[in-house]
């Protein structure tokens, strides 16, 4: 299995779509679809039937999954690409703007 390079927590902005330019906070990532569910971003209506977590049912508002393909992580108030480095014996990720690890 490959490594992440978004993750859950990360901040992402979306570089194509309807939500284009949008910012928003990773809630969880799919990676064997290569997808991923963010804050805010790709908000879709679903119908839902009265149920007993539900009471009135009616129309709900969610997000989608997004393709990771199409988001960028945020570093630094700026998007940049993802990379790995190994330092000791950890591998970390790097943001490839400034070089610098991120966690």
């Amino acid at each position: 299995m490959s490594t992440m390079k978004i993750k859950k927590g990360d901040t992402v902005k979306v570089i194509t779509g309807k939500d284009k330019d949008k910012e928003g906070k990773v809630l969880s990532v799919d990676l064997k679809n290569n997808k991923a569910i963010v804050e805010g971003i790709n908000k879709v209506t679903k119908h839902s039937k009265p149920s007993a977590a539900n009471q009135a049912g009616g129309i709900i508002e969610k997000e989608a999954p997004i393709d990771l393909s199409n988001v960028m992580y945020v570093h630094k108030g700026k998007a940049t690409r993802i990379g790995f480095k190994v330092e000791g014996d950890k591998k970390v990720r790097v943001a490839k703007s400034t070089g610098e690890a991120i966690d």
